[in-house]
């Protein structure tokens, strides 16, 4: 009987990793990345700048498709 011939086993067999640590490692790493002078406030508040200049001054046609997005949920309303 050659191993491709062998039965499968009747019950699952349990495998389970634990990324716990890895994982925390991982969240340790992109703190140290982002330094200590990292302020998260002051960067979501450079993100909504940049999303409002971003979609001011558009003609007719990008307005009316930005508000087709929005009705659509592809952006957030604003």
């Amino acid at each position: 009987m050659s191993s491709s011939d062998a039965p499968l086993p009747a019950e699952p067999i349990a495998f389970d990793i634990d990324l716990t640590g890895h994982e925390m490692t991982r969240r340790a790493h992109v703190m140290a990345a982002l330094g200590d002078d990292w302020d998260p406030v002051a960067a979501l508040r450079g993100e909504e700048e940049a999303y409002d200049l971003l979609y001011s001054g558009l003609d007719a046609e990008q307005q009316r498709l930005y508000d087709a997005l929005v009705a659509a949920g592809v952006l957030p309303r604003r």
